[in-house]
């Protein structure tokens, strides 16, 4: 603290020293002989209260608040306004209080007035950029002798200036850029931050050997998000480099979370999607600013993501709650959390235990709870039933109550999409703790003031998490094959992590803010526009080829049938489900609550509870039948059906159209 006062007076008696030297210098280059001697002799009276004007002036303008070595145009746009509001004070007292009707002259004039206010901009950004100049040249000489990597970029200008940005600022560490492959034919022979456009894509090969012949061989190139754009042709890219032999990393970080730009391996997963979802980033800084938040399961893949979302758009405290030791130890040790300012603690805790689970989430008093805790994979919530409705229910149902306990202001309920017509334990017991949370919140809307909101979101399939086909195909390409596929047919959605969890944030803060308002929709359940579903066989192929190898001839797929629980096709929203626009959110659907009825939830409880502790699983599945619509032998005969149609129409990127709206309780 004492270091800062010590740097801000130093800047403030620069500025101020600055001052003075702008009005004498204006006298010495306006006026001469007596008429400088006159104005000399009235410094002594004139610059005291000047210069409290001027502290006051750039203290309103925020000069002290950015260090000298990150100055910038918003910096010297502050200096000029400052330097305006001078010349404007100066012009007045000239006018008004000396002007020639009361003296005869005008003691600065208007040639003096400008000319100071060229002079003030210059003394005080001047030094400002000179003093920018000097660190930047320090660091970069210093990162160029600690670049060991010669390295081509692989992107647009505007990527490429971010990520040489952080070279030079050492944020980026070993790279020596030697040139830039840029996918727009208009950037080549032009210079970024003084490193040459050499081309663009189709270029690689050329410029790799045209390096060599030089005695500077590429060791590697780095590729930007622009590069892997499905315009940029990213598998071209890769099969280039892999004929050349030159690792591929990708840029990540690029305006997201805190860190900055990094580099991360180049994952297969990262050329199978469509482009991602954009996120209105200011709203959820905006929305979770100085808020307490916390994250059940917030060591599995869904739940760390969050953690490290919600701490990168500014919350002030998160708690993690999960009850596998080594998990919530990845999480908090994670250097994003270690070096953050928030306030991140951990427990350990099973969702299953209800005292537990409501003495934790009371006592951390959160703003908001993100639900991730559950049990996932479809095969082996088939064969151990009671478990996951043990998980799935009724530790939703303690967390749903902990959160209206402690008086959050939005529970956020991860589900799936299979919860719709679900034929599967995972998608009937994840489609019931919604009807939970929509119980619940049908409650709460009772209430007057600003009660809990609770709400579900529903992901598609999510790349990277645990259980994802991804890592799957790529262990068994690396094992020369075969990939097995269940079923030719067989389509899913797919969306990145960080897409799941900016969807679960921008749910929580429409849920606690326009939903929230008299007269808004209220909605219960929230989507990712996914755009088409993925071919499981074709997205197989594609995976192949861009590890190098042929499908087929030289890796086999292998079809292995349909698996317990699983169907085709997955659908995003039910058809009694109704619809609803979300005003000013792009990529985002929702719709309306269809369930309300606590007395029937609670009696449907309580049978589930008896089912699970006599192990009898007819007795859960009739109530299954009777509490979700198409479960049992319709969604079972529906999913057989399915194994010798085409997709449906819905299914192959549609939504089917809502339905009459079905009326609460």
């Amino acid at each position: 603290m004492q270091q800062r006062l010590a740097k801000t007076a130093v800047m403030v008696a620069h500025d101020l020293a600055a001052t003075v030297a702008a009005v004498v210098l204006t006298f010495l280059f306006r006026f001469q002989g007596a008429m400088l001697a006159e104005r000399l002799h009235a410094l002594p009276l004139l610059l005291p209260p000047f210069l409290v004007v001027a502290g006051l002036v750039y203290a309103r303008f925020r000069l002290y608040r950015t260090k000298w070595r990150f100055a910038s145009l918003p910096d010297l746009a502050g200096i000029v306004r400052a330097a305006s509001v001078l010349a404007l004070v100066l012009l007045v007292v000239d006018w008004v209080l000396v002007s020639s009707d009361l003296y005869g002259f005008y003691f600065f004039g208007k040639i003096a007035i400008l000319l100071y206010w060229v002079l003030q901009i210059f003394l005080l950004g001047g030094t400002r950029l000179a003093f920018r100049y000097l660190k930047y040249t320090r660091s970069r000489q210093s990162n160029a002798k600690a670049a060991t990597v010669p390295t081509l970029l692989l992107g647009r200008g505007s990527d490429i200036d971010v990520l040489l940005r952080a070279i030079e600022t050492g944020a980026v560490k070993k790279l020596s850029p030697r040139g830039i492959l840029s996918p727009r034919g208009n950037e080549a022979g032009q210079y970024m931050r003084g490193v040459p456009v050499l081309g663009g894509f189709a270029d690689l090969e050329r410029v790799v050997m045209d390096g060599g012949a030089r005695g500077e061989p590429i060791r590697r190139l780095v590729a930007a998000p622009s590069a892997l754009a499905p315009e940029s042709a990213p598998d071209d890219l890769i099969a280039r480099a892999r004929r050349l032999g030159l690792p591929l990393a990708r840029v990540v970080g690029l305006g997201e979370g805190t860190q900055g730009p990094e580099l991360a391996p180049l994952e297969i997963e990262d050329l199978l999607l469509r482009p991602t979802v954009a996120i209105d980033r200011p709203r959820l800084e905006g929305f979770l600013a100085g808020r307490r938040v916390v994250v059940t399961g917030g060591g599995g893949s869904i739940g760390s993501e969050i953690c490290l979302r919600a701490v990168a758009f500014g919350a002030a405290a998160v708690l993690v709650l999960e009850s596998s030791e080594p998990a919530l130890h990845g999480i908090l040790s994670h250097p994003a959390i270690l070096e953050s300012q928030a306030e991140v603690s951990g427990v350990i805790a099973d969702i299953r235990d209800r005292e537990r689970t409501l003495e934790v989430i009371t006592a951390f008093r959160p703003d908001y709870v993100m639900h991730a805790a559950a049990l996932k994979q479809v095969p082996f919530l088939e064969r151990d039933w009671q478990e996951g409705i043990k998980t799935n229910v009724f530790g939703s149902l303690n967390v749903a109550e902990a959160a209206v306990a402690a008086r959050a202001r939005a529970l956020v309920m991860i589900s799936t999409d299979k919860a719709i017509e679900p034929v599967s334990q995972l998608g009937v017991t994840k489609r019931f703790a919604e009807m939970i949370a929509q119980s619940l919140d049908a409650e709460q809307a009772r209430i007057p003031g600003h009660p809990t909101r609770l709400i579900a979101v529903r992901f598609g399939n999510v790349l990277g998490s645990a259980g994802s086909v991804v890592p799957v195909f790529k262990a068994q390409i690396a094992r020369g094959g075969p990939v097995t596929v269940t079923h030719p047919d067989m389509v899913r959605y797919f969306m990145t992590v960080r897409e799941a969890c900016d969807l679960v944030l921008t749910a929580a803060s429409h849920a606690d803010g326009e939903a929230r308002a008299d007269g808004g929709d209220r909605a219960a359940v929230y989507v990712l526009k996914m755009g088409q579903p993925v071919r499981i066989a074709e997205l197989a192929e594609r995976m192949i080829r861009l590890a190098g190898f042929e499908p087929g001839s030289e890796i086999e797929i292998a079809y292995t049938g349909a698996r317990p629980g699983e169907r085709l096709n997955e659908i995003l929203f039910a058809r009694e489900e109704p619809r609803i626009g979300l005003p000013g959110i792009e990529g985002v659907m929702a719709a309306q609550p269809i369930f309300a009825d606590r007395a029937r939830l609670d009696a449907w409880l309580a049978r589930l509870r008896a089912a699970v502790a006599a192990g009898d699983r007819a007795a859960a599945d009739a109530v299954f039948e009777e509490a979700v619509p198409h479960f049992g032998e319709r969604g079972v005969a529906r999913a057989e059906a399915e194994a010798t149609l085409p997709p449906r129409p819905e299914t192959a990127g549609m939504i089917p159209a809502a339905a009459t709206p079905v009326a609460l309780g």
